[in-house]
């Protein structure tokens, strides 16, 4: 009689052997798992790949627990992200997960593109691997950029009036972007509602969809050999060269090249859990307020060179840089494989890749540190002690003097110039009563609209009906004030 543990076994082979037959597990695991991979794949420069996927795991498992409390409201986001940090038990632990293992997802899939390039992967005949890779860095700085958003603080809050008035730049349609991205002209409940779909659900799945589609090209197409001085890609031979390779040094990916992938997954997994521990989650930096113009608001640690870009460039090439420079640089990357797909792969021998890695690394890093470093800009401040001019206040009712004083002291002159006296970032007001009616100027202070943003939460009533009626009397002399053209044709009937 065979012992029990025997036939235990023998029940448990039948079964596999069953289910096998049917779904044929030995394929699939020959296929992906123990698919052969050059022996020289098994380097400590391939472990950038799959430690990127594990960071997308934690971020899937991580990300669904927080959206389980999460309420995308602009009246309680940032009540949520208060109760996660200091109530929930743990909770601070679970978005301090969440926000670095972001920032590693990011982080170490821009080393795996640095490798990729350095090797030469990207030539002949993965093409298609190294363009789904580029698609999949996109689409994590948007999951990264739309996580900020999830917080609806202070930094969440200017970050996405950046990115709104970067978008209003697009020619023609950069109004309706605008509208379509925000859910209306203003930041509110619509504009979280709509980041909150793309953040948990349209940029998680289409993520899932692409990395499909890349380890599909990596299996079909095989890990890249590591690439030796004086071993040209051809296309003609490289079919044939790669199945000599195989045949000769080819090992399972899972168990033989495998353990330096598990020991780098182990390090990641640390690191995160790490800087979790020490550092924490990031944020609550202060609720969201237009009015709080002493805010000193900054991007995520991989966004700060795109702020820094913006606070330095001359004005005068914003719109060129910011809207084409992403579409050329797009277009570079992705032709590359075409325009460079054979010749030699060691970085040893291509000099110019080399010096291309060095300069947009030390690039973004300079970038980086005076995004973190350098005072938020523009200074909002200059403009606010100044008193408005005799000839701005004379005449006036003791309702539009009281709108006087709330124009000086909410600062809107550090954004608007009266009689050639403030900010010049926003509309001159000198004779804004003779281009807007009162309704007009009373919608635009509450709703907002183009970079100007909502104050309506932020002024009373009695304050919004003040201010406009001081602006409507800033007209030149003997100009009347504007006028309704459907309710002056009615009042002539």
């Amino acid at each position: 009689m065979k012992p029990a543990v025997q036939k235990i076994a023998d029940l448990g082979l039948s079964v596999f052997n069953w289910v096998d037959d049917r779904v044929h597990v030995r394929k699939v695991w020959e296929s992906t798992a123990g698919h052969l991979v050059p022996q020289s794949a098994g380097s400590w420069f391939y472990v950038f790949g799959s430690a990127t996927l594990l960071c997308l795991m934690m971020q899937l498992v991580t990300g669904t627990l927080l959206a389980l409390v999460y309420v995308p409201s602009a009246d309680e986001a940032y009540a949520t992200l208060e109760y996660l940090t200091y109530q929930q038990q743990l909770g601070w632990f679970l978005r301090a997960l969440h926000y670095w293992g972001s920032d590693f997802m990011v982080g170490i899939m821009c080393l795996h593109m640095t490798q990729v390039f350095l090797w030469g992967a990207y030539k002949y005949p993965r093409e298609i691997t190294w363009i789904s890779g580029l698609v999949l860095l996109v689409l994590t700085l948007g999951l990264a950029f739309t996580g900020q958003v999830m917080r609806f603080d202070e930094d969440a809050y200017w970050g996405l009036g950046i990115g709104a008035a970067i978008v209003g730049r697009v020619p023609f349609v950069g109004q309706q972007l605008v509208d379509f991205m925000l859910g209306g002209q203003i930041i509110g409940s619509e504009t979280l509602s709509r980041f909150f779909a793309l953040h948990v659900f349209v940029l998680p799945g289409s993520i899932l969809a692409v990395v499909a589609l890349h380890l599909r090209l990596v299996l079909a197409k095989g890990i890249n050999e590591y690439p030796v001085p004086g071993m040209v890609v051809r296309r003609e031979t490289y079919a044939k060269e790669y199945a000599a390779i195989l045949k000769k040094e080819g090992v399972p990916f899972f168990p033989k090249a495998i353990d330096k992938d598990i020991i780098a997954a182990a390090f990641v997994i640390g690191g995160i859990v790490a800087c979790a521990c020490i550092f924490g989650p990031k944020g609550p930096s202060g609720p969201a307020d237009p009015l709080h113009i002493d805010s000193s608001p900054r991007p995520d640690f991989w966004f700060l060179w795109i702020f820094a870009i913006a606070a330095l460039m001359p004005e005068e090439i914003e719109t060129f840089a910011l809207l084409v420079g992403p579409v050329i640089i797009g277009i570079i990357l992705v032709a590359l494989p075409f325009v460079n797909g054979t010749g030699e792969k060691s970085w040893r021998r291509r000099p110019m890749a080399v010096i291309v890695v060095i300069l947009v690394w030390v690039s973004l890093g300079m970038l980086t540190y005076l995004g973190a470093t350098s005072p938020w800009s523009p200074v909002m401040d200059g403009w606010s002690s100044l008193p408005v001019g005799k000839e701005q206040i004379a005449g006036r009712s003791p309702l539009e003097l009281q709108g006087a004083v709330t124009l000086q002291f909410k600062q809107c002159r550090n954004c608007h110039m009266i009689d050639g006296l403030g900010g010049e970032r926003g509309p001159d007001l000198t004779d804004v009563g003779m281009r807007l009616t009162a309704p007009q100027l009373a919608r635009q202070v509450v709703q907002g609209g183009g970079n100007m943003p909502a104050y309506g939460q932020n002024l009373s009533p009695a304050e919004v009906e003040a201010l406009v009626a001081y602006m409507t009397t800033l007209v030149p002399e003997g100009v009347p004030p504007a006028q309704d053209f459907t309710l002056t044709k009615a009042a002539k009937q």
